[in-house]
């Protein structure tokens, strides 16, 4: 009976083994291909715009071939395909990482207009592209991070293909981040926190002095510092937002005007 078991055992295990054998060990169909032949493997799926097949090839092509210049326009691509496959976080590190490694070459202006561009969609999500959310409704350190992205390519690459893209998307993200102070400073004058609104309409003053949301900042101003008691400072923003818009009738009222306030209706 001991024998009968021990025999069975072997065998159970002999087949294991076999089994292992037969399905483990997988000839990989990459293992002799030449960097040439990545690149170009991956290229095609590219220009097909199978994202997700172009990255990983371009990942094996780095991972076997880290050097040369296929891998350094492999680096480069690599990015692009994340950016088109949605994984934002992914496409700006793959940008970022050219630029550390290959500071003076050619396509920087390129890697720096990706990053610019993943940062500028990030944390926007598919559905928010599906409603068209407005980039002052959304968390402003990404907008911020592409904004300063987009100067710095401009300001070195100022002849770049890439440069008149980058400069219109910068007056956009100027406006959507003018409207973010105010929106906050709205949420804070809900709250009754009137100095907080204060100051985050006095940023859009001082960072974004020619957007269009400079307007109400001021009309934020008027009312908060009225509120806090501070006559000076609110005629001091009256005669601002006076001398600029000499046409609005809408100057932002006193603590003793209306019951319902101004601000509640400019959304």
């Amino acid at each position: 009976m001991t024998r009968s078991v021990t025999a069975l055992a072997a065998l159970l295990l002999a087949t294991a083994l076999a089994g292992c054998g037969l399905f483990g060990n997988k000839e990989d169909p990459h293992k002799n291909w030449t960097a040439e032949q990545f690149y170009n493997a991956a290229k095609e799926q590219l220009d097909q715009q199978n994202w997700e097949s172009a990255a990983k090839l371009y990942e094996q092509l780095e991972s076997k071939y880290p050097y040369g210049r296929f891998a350094q326009q492999g680096q480069l691509d690599v990015g692009y395909a994340y950016y088109k496959q949605g994984e934002t976080a992914q496409a700006i590190a793959a940008a970022e990482k050219f630029i550390k490694l290959h500071p003076n070459h050619a396509h920087v202006d390129y890697a720096l207009y990706l990053k610019g561009l993943a940062n500028f969609r990030e944390d926007l999500g598919p559905f928010g592209r599906i409603v068209k959310q407005d980039l002052a409704d959304r968390d402003a350190k990404s907008a911020r991070e592409s904004f300063e992205t987009f100067k710095e390519l401009v300001t070195r690459f100022p002849e770049s293909r890439y440069a008149a893209d980058s400069r219109a998307r910068m007056a956009y993200l100027i406006e959507a981040l003018a409207r973010h102070e105010v929106k906050v400073a709205r949420y804070y004058m809900s709250r009754g926190a009137w100095l907080a609104a204060a100051n985050r309409a006095q940023e859009v003053i001082v960072h974004y002095p020619r957007s269009a949301a400079r307007r109400d900042a001021l009309q934020v101003m008027v009312e908060s510092y009225d509120r806090m008691g501070l006559p000076a400072l609110r005629d001091d923003a009256k005669k601002v937002l006076a001398k600029n818009y000499p046409d609005d009738h809408m100057i932002a009222p006193g603590r003793n005007s209306a019951s319902s306030p101004w601000w509640k209706f400019w959304n």
